[in-house]
């Protein structure tokens, strides 16, 4: 058996490329397309990696340590971690097998990464760590296989990142490394901005999180070489067509932290157009299996793609809509997913108050930037979170402005109405995490401007990507004024246990909560009178959902 260093002993027994003789088989899972355990073993990430492989994607090998062991681990952390610990060695060795790679140890090392995966999709909550595996040894075989330049970041990378979330520096241990990487993972399932986050959308506190391991690939090898975030179709204003941003040179993290200044996905398609048209049929493939708009996590290794990811795409309401009605116009969905795709929340985010132009041009532009989460919103702009939160706790709106937001943010951006960074583009943390709170957001406005705007009131443009001087006034529309509202409202009378109208001779529903929805329904009604037919029929097509499941 190879030995990696002070005692990491990486087994390759027949049962690798299985389930662990003697062991729960949903513990433990090889990532090989060949396993059928649902999304709530495996994780949202688990789930789409394993969809990958099935279909033969360009996907690093990757193995899955499965929700039911995140549950226990909150438990009683020690006892889940040495129950599982051999079955995690079982699965490196068939990483190593995969790769034709060997774990912490050169000729040709074996790195790892090691991400969270819950159940539902929590973007930027939970924590990452790359590189896994990186000692001396092992940056002196990467520079032989590369170049020093290469080594010495990938060790940097490493480093800064273990230690901000392992708040240690790394052993020199690959396994010790892996272990401890590992726990971090799961413990950061109760991190103040996950339990946030879960709050805010009522998720299950008890749910856990799987963590996934991954071998690495690399977008900061060569010049060739690259990392991007490609969204099948715009998830903010809901256009058919591909939309993301790529980063030659970097990583995957780069993209995300809104650090580094990125280009368009167009970009790819003029540097490497070979490695930009299989990303494209990826992404159509992958829409077509899910029925969903995809957002794929994408790494090109000297010229090779790679996928990492692919999970639903956050959106913003006007996007929700408009690709919902899409998807079904072209036999994807039918017309009970089309309403599920649509909540109450996303109309009524539409039909909140307009900034009309004539009232837009005549405000000063205080900041231009990406538009990243469409809406308007307003208040006092603020670049401190506990000042922020301090402020709405007041009953104040609070417009968060920030040089680039960071996962313990959340909880800020929570109690804003709006978000403004300096740096980042339209996949970064504030944007994403922006389009998933339902917060209006421009972001990427340039260096200074978090100094300039703090203490201002102002108005947040997330249509046009501009902050703009003051308290601006907006007016309201109706659920009849857009054709995709006037589209989606005759499906939803198709559908819905509870068709609603804006006039008739029907019963007449004052308001449509759900209390209000839920005894017309009871009461035996089809038909009512509603000032928002749309919403309450929304609200009765998910009441009938739950009451069938």
């Amino acid at each position: 058996m190879p030995e990696g260093k002070r005692g990491c002993t990486i087994s390759r027994s027949p049962r690798a490329t299985g389930c662990p003789e003697g062991a729960p088989a949903s513990d433990v899972v090889a990532l090989n397309g060949d396993v059928n355990y649902p999304r709530e073993l495996l994780g949202n990430k688990g789930h789409g990696i394993n969809t990958m492989r099935r279909h033969k994607l360009p996907v690093p090998p990757a193995f899955c340590i499965t929700t039911g062991v995140g549950v226990r681990y909150l438990m009683a952390a020690g006892p889940t971690r040495e129950a599982i610990w051999n079955d995690v060695l079982d699965r490196m060795s068939w990483l190593e097998a995969e790769t034709s790679r060997t774990f912490g140890r050169g000729p040709r090392p074996l790195l790892v990464s090691v991400r969270s995966g819950a159940t539902e999709s929590m973007p930027g909550m939970m924590d990452t760590i790359l590189d896994v595996g990186m000692t001396d040894a092992v940056e002196r075989a990467l520079a032989g296989q590369g170049t020093s330049e290469f080594a010495r970041d990938t060790r940097r990378r490493f480093t800064r990142m273990y230690r901000r979330i392992v708040a240690t520096d790394p052993p020199d241990d690959p396994c010790a490394q892996l272990r401890a990487s590992i726990e971090a993972v799961f413990a950061s399932w109760n991190s103040p901005r996950a339990v946030a986050y879960r709050a805010h959308y009522g998720l299950d506190d008890q749910g856990g999180t799987a963590v996934v391991v991954q071998a690495m690939v690399f977008g900061n090898r060569c010049e060739n070489s690259g990392a991007g975030v490609l969204s099948s179709r715009n998830p903010i204003t809901g256009a058919n067509e591909p939309f993301g941003e790529w980063l030659p040179g970097g990583q995957g993290d780069d993209v995300v932290s809104g650090l580094v200044d990125v280009e368009p996905i167009t970009a790819l398609r003029g540097a490497q157009p070979a490695v930009y048209r299989e990303l494209m049929a990826a992404a159509r493939s992958l829409e077509r299996l899910a029925g969903d708009v995809q957002e794929i996590e994408f790494t090109v290794e000297n010229g090779t793609l790679w996928l990492l990811q692919t999970r639903a795409a956050e959106r913003s309401a006007q996007a929700a809509i408009r690709l919902a009605l899409q998807l079904r116009r072209e036999g994807l969905i039918d017309d009970a997913e089309t309403v599920r795709r649509v909540t109450p929340a996303h109309v009524q985010a539409l039909l909140m108050p307009a900034l009309q132009p004539e009232t837009r041009l005549a405000a000063p532009l205080l900041a231009k930037g990406l538009p990243a989460c469409p809406g308007v919103a307003s208040g006092t702009a603020h670049t401190e979170v506990d000042r922020a939160l301090a402020a709405a706790d007041r009953g104040e709106p609070v417009i968060l402005v920030r040089d680039h937001t960071r996962p313990e943010d959340v909880i800020g951006m929570l109690a804003a109405q709006g978000i403004v960074t300096e740096v980042g583009g339209a996949t970064s943390h504030a944007a994403v995490v922006s389009r998933e709170l339902g917060r209006v957001a421009v972001v990427g406005c340039g260096h200074g401007v978090a100094a300039s705007l703090a203490g201002k009131r102002i108005t947040v443009d997330g249509y046009e990507g501009e902050v703009r001087q003051g308290i601006l006034p907006l007016s309201a529309w109706s659920e009849n004024d857009t054709p995709e509202l006037h589209e989606l409202a005759a499906i939803a009378r198709r559908v819905s246990p509870l068709r609603a109208h804006t006039k008739g001779d029907y019963p007449t529903l004052d308001e449509h909560s759900e209390a209000a929805v839920r005894a017309a329904m009871t009461a035996g009604h089809t038909d009512v009178v509603s000032a928002t037919p749309l919403i309450t029929m929304l609200t009765a097509q998910r009441l009938g959902g739950e009451a069938t499941a």
